[in-house]
């Protein structure tokens, strides 16, 4: 089955204004102003997060923060919305294979 491209930006809403980010380490160009979701999904990402039992690829479904599909890690803090946080110069972005853990001290024993 061929893939096929379902996300693509509206010719008038082309910016020419752009920024660079990084996502799994690659340098990407994106369109400034839009969030990190839209942009990776512009530049050809499908999967931005692992399934936290099957292990299977996610990805943003409803763009506005209801769903947590896009969960991504950007500057080292796991568990973000990528599509509530707009593309900033030098942002990086990692896919979110893992559900992030939680250390000993953090742990409230109390309960």
């Amino acid at each position: 089955m061929a893939t096929e491209i379902l996300f693509r930006q509206l010719p008038s809403a082309a910016s020419a204004a752009t920024v660079q980010i990084r996502f799994n380490d690659q340098p990407l160009t994106v369109p400034a102003g839009s969030s990190v979701a839209a942009a990776l999904l512009l530049a050809g990402v499908q999967r931005f997060r692992g399934s936290a039992v099957s292990g299977g690829s996610r990805a943003p479904y409803c763009m506005m923060g209801v769903c947590f599909e896009c969960l991504v890690e950007i500057d080292g803090e796991p568990s973000v919305q990528s599509c509530l946080v707009t593309v900033r110069e030098g942002m990086s972005v990692r896919t979110q294979d893992h559900a992030p853990t939680v250390a000993a001290a953090e742990v409230d024993h109390a309960a």
